[in-house]
């Protein structure tokens, strides 16, 4: 399973079109985490100051037709998803629990 942050508002845009965010068009593929640790890292390094509910969609890569590359340094690899991301292929979205500064503590279901 793969991990994506995204804020409520963008997963909620287009709710009848497979998830194409921004880094889609602009690096030609979609950020994703390879687990919990590094998606609560993405969620606090990138998105601290991003107001509202921060989730995390649970993509079962079996289920895209994109192409799956796990890129990076030598050290730590990231899984890109290189095209829009169906939404039959998120098998459970979680909510990111901030703390009162906004760091990313931990994922629950999302209610």
């Amino acid at each position: 399973m793969l991990l994506h942050v995204v804020p409520l508002d963008e997963w909620s845009a287009d709710p009848e079109l497979p998830y194409a965010p921004p880094s889609l068009a602009a690096e030609g593929f979609v950020h994703c985490s390879p687990d919990e640790p590094a998606a609560l890292a993405i969620a606090d390094a990138r998105y601290r100051d991003v107001p509202g509910t921060l989730l995390v969609l649970v993509i079962d890569e079996t289920r895209l037709s994109g192409e799956v590359r796990w890129e990076g340094s030598e050290d730590v690899l990231y899984p890109h998803v290189y095209g829009p991301v169906e939404r039959a292929a998120v098998t459970a979205v979680l909510e990111v629990r901030r703390d009162g500064d906004g760091r990313a503590r931990e994922l629950a279901p999302r209610a």
